[in-house]
């Protein structure tokens, strides 16, 4: 008996559309292959661990006493500093690892990796929706992790908030993910990565609600705090406080519902050779 793969089917077959198996397939092989990218790259996790480690340690212990928080919702009384940016390091993480799958895809792109997913015969988009799915649930993982050790450190929001924090979690992570995609489409070149890191990850990250509450920040600059308010991150941010102390900020819930959708939708245009970012080089290579 002999087996063939989609790639073998006729084209009037598969015009005809896959099944869930083989969407269901894709999505275990993508998501397989970056969890064994991840298991072979230990510092990788130690890394995503160390920078918001640092801040919780280092920095949030210098300013405990300089940066008094008031009481603002989700919180129902007052709290020690650490605890107001333990959300923002738990976004941080999720930046940063949108930010390291995006250097994957150039990698791959340079490799000729992606090439050789991106020429399969299922949905353009759905590969790329697989692709930032995987990048996402190894997000997850980075993310509980520093929330136990966090909670050696006596940050212990409510225990069903570790529950309630998941589908924020993932749909910030996807809104990231995908920011992270939409960039790398348009670079061309490995070592021109690090600069755009620089240029997208630091300003979003310190322009939020990530490190001081918003109204600190309107007290002190009344035009950073609206840079603030429109940046995606800062709402990420918020989805993500409010959803562990199990409550819903609907604003930023529309936000990062958006903004993942146009993430998503300018990624995927981008990835099509015929009109986006990412054309096929002269020699008929990506580059």
């Amino acid at each position: 008996m002999t087996t063939t793969s989609i790639a073998d089917q006729p084209v009037a077959d598969r015009a005809k559309g896959f099944t869930l198996s083989e969407y269901g397939t894709c999505l275990a092989g993508i998501v397989w292959r970056e969890g064994l990218r991840f298991l072979h790259q230990r510092e990788r996790f130690i890394s995503a661990l160390v920078r918001p480690l640092v801040w919780l340690f280092i920095f949030a212990a210098g300013f405990r006493q300089v940066l008094g928080i008031s009481i603002i919702p989700p919180y129902e009384t007052y709290i020690l500093y650490e605890v107001y940016i333990a959300p923002g390091l738990m976004a941080m993480i999720q930046l940063f690892n949108g930010m390291q799958s995006s250097l994957s895809m150039v990698y791959d792109r340079e490799m000729g990796n992606m090439r050789t997913l991106l020429v399969s015969p299922l949905p353009r988009g759905y590969l790329l929706f697989c692709k930032l799915l995987a990048g996402t649930a190894v997000s997850l993982l980075q993310v509980y992790a520093f929330l136990l050790i966090a909670w050696f450190w006596d940050i212990t929001p409510p225990t069903i908030g570790y529950l309630t924090v998941l589908p924020a979690l993932v749909l910030s992570g996807l809104m990231l993910g995908a920011l992270g995609m939409l960039i790398s489409s348009g670079i061309k070149q490995l070592e021109n990565f690090a600069g755009v890191m620089n240029f997208v990850i630091f300003p979003m990250f310190f322009a939020s609600s990530a490190l001081y509450p918003l109204w600190r920040v309107q007290e002190g600059s009344p035009w950073l705090y609206y840079v603030c308010q429109a940046n995606p991150f800062t709402h990420a941010v918020e989805l993500i406080r409010f959803a562990l102390y199990g409550k819903i900020n609907w604003v930023s819930l529309a936000v990062v519902a958006g903004c993942t959708a146009v993430f998503m939708i300018g990624a995927i245009l981008a990835y099509d050779p015929s009109r986006g970012l990412a054309r096929r080089g002269p020699a008929g290579g990506e580059t």
